[in-house]
């Protein structure tokens, strides 16, 4: 690591605050923790973070709540910690703007790999992927802020994308009138292969819908999603 990522750890279990933060401390990077939603936000204002691994069942403020809060203002990575692994919690959680999520009980090794991986993809994603080193980008009207990852409407409505989605319009706006496949979206958003029962690319361009103009993302049969935008056009 270039620099010591600081990492948030939310849960109220005090052992498991406990045994992450020491756990990733000696992985090497800065943890502070937080038992709820109130001191969650306590240390956001006091720090930097890089990432923060938020438990779903908290008292008070669940973690659907907090990060549904948290993506209407900032883009920090969220790792969503359940302990019910139903398919329902997760596709909840990557709806509201999770970037990875993990059933309790787990193995802190694993939590450690996909801290790992989110935190590369969080980093390198706006390098590898720029439209000619713009800091925005133009399309049928709509225009995408590369720096603070807003999108604001013809009308001058200006919204905020979660990291994955904001990754996912990136990539269509990179091949725009072309299908990109699921397995290729899933691949450079999530740096994961297709299994038969994930949904993530899925929920990114359903969320994606819902903000965009209507036909302005189309399911292109057999071949994945496509961008029909008439011109894309990058700003200096």
């Amino acid at each position: 690591m270039s620099k010591q990522d600081h990492l948030l750890i939310v849960d109220d279990d005090p052992e498991i605050r406990q045994l992450l933060a020491d756990y990733l401390r000696d992985a090497g990077y800065q943890t502070s923790t937080a038992c709820d939603g109130k001191e969650m936000r306590r240390r956001l204002e006091l720090n930097v973070i890089d990432l923060i691994v938020l438990d779903l069942m908290l008292p008070g403020e669940d973690g659907l709540s907090l990060c549904r809060d948290l993506r209407a203002t900032s883009n920090i990575p969220v790792i969503m910690l359940t302990a019910r692994g139903s398919l329902i919690d997760r596709i909840v959680g990557l709806e509201i703007g999770a970037d990875d999520y993990l059933p309790k009980p787990f193995d802190p090794r694993e939590l450690l790999v996909r801290i790992k991986v989110v935190l590369r993809r969080a980093q390198s994603f706006p390098e590898r992927a720029r439209i000619d080193e713009a800091p925005s980008v133009r399309f049928d009207g709509w225009l995408l802020d590369t720096r603070t990852r807003q999108v604001t409407s013809p009308a001058g409505v200006t919204l905020a994308l979660g990291g994955s989605d904001y990754r996912v319009l990136r990539l269509l706006l990179q091949h725009p009138n072309r299908p990109l496949s699921r397995d290729f979206l899933l691949n450079h958003v999530f740096d994961k292969d297709s299994t038969p029962f994930d949904r993530s690319i899925d929920v990114c361009i359903s969320r994606l819908r819902q903000q965009l103009q209507p036909g302005l993302i189309k399911t292109v049969r057999n071949e994945g999603y496509m961008l029909t935008a008439a011109d894309v056009v990058s700003e200096s």
